[in-house]
Order: C-alpha cells, then sequence, then structure tokens
C-alpha cells in the first residue's frame, strides 16, 4: 500500500525558494570568513617576514661592521696593498654579496599572496550562483 502526504505537510514554493535564499546567505557568509581567515593568515607570514628580515639585517650589519675592519687590516697586514686599498676591496666584496641577499629577499616577499586566488573565484561563483536562481524563476 502505497501512503500519500497530504497536500497540507509539502512545503510551498515560497518557502522552498526561502529555504534556497538562506542556504546560499549562509554559504556566502562561510565563504566571507574564510577569506577573512586566509586574509589573517597570510598578514601573519608577512608580519614574520618582515621582522625576521629586520632582525636578520639588524645583526648582520653589527657583526659585519667589525668583520669587514677585522678583515682590512688583516689584508692589510698580510700584504702590500694600502690600508684604504684594501678597504675598497673588502667593501666592494660586501657589496656583491649585499645584492645577493637582497634579491632574495625580493624574491620571497613577492610569493606571498595577500588576497588567495581560489577564495576569490569561489566567492564570485558562490554570488553567481545565488543570482541563477532567483532570475531564472522571475522570467
Amino acid at each position: 500500500m502505497a501512503t500519500h502526504t497530504s497536500p497540507s505537510t509539502d512545503p510551498s514554493l515560497a518557502s522552498l525558494i526561502g529555504g534556497i535564499i538562506n542556504d546560499a546567505k549562509d554559504l556566502l557568509v562561510h565563504e566571507l570568513v574564510m577569506a577573512k581567515l586566509e586574509l589573517q593568515n597570510e598578514l601573519q607570514k608577512t608580519k614574520t617576514a618582515v621582522v625576521s628580515f629586520a632582525l636578520g639585517a639588524g645583526i648582520t650589519a653589527v657583526g659585519g661592521l667589525l668583520l669587514i675592519l677585522m678583515l682590512v687590516h688583516l689584508l692589510a697586514a698580510f700584504t702590500n696593498i694600502p690600508l684604504w686599498g684594501c678597504y675598497g676591496i673588502i667593501g666592494g666584496g660586501l657589496l656583491i654579496i649585499g645584492f645577493i641577499f637582497l634579491s632574495t629577499s625580493k624574491q620571497t616577499t613577492e610569493q606571498i599572496d595577500i588576497i588567495p586566488r581560489q577564495t576569490v573565484e569561489t566567492l564570485k561563483e558562490n554570488a553567481q550562483w545565488t543570482k541563477e536562481p532567483t532570475t531564472s524563476n522571475r522570467a
């Protein structure tokens, strides 16, 4: 025997559409929360990279200054090059090394993605999806 449900217990078209709209709204809210969390994560990575770079640069500068003075006087002691020439040789070598470090840090910072592309695409798809059912029902 087949049992039939009475028409009064079937949801109406308006309540179905309302449920779809509420579900779409909830989905968009969750997507926005996810986007916010991903943005906070990327900003935290950026902050960590900047602090690490600043600390490394400061410590390297102090240690490098002492090392430079030692190397210049060491070179002057073991060669016949005047002291000003030794400063020039050591300074030029350090300039090249410094450019290498700066280019490496530039490449690292270019890889930081502030706004994740996948989240943006998902938000666009959800917005498009929510527009389609409401406009097709009106037509």
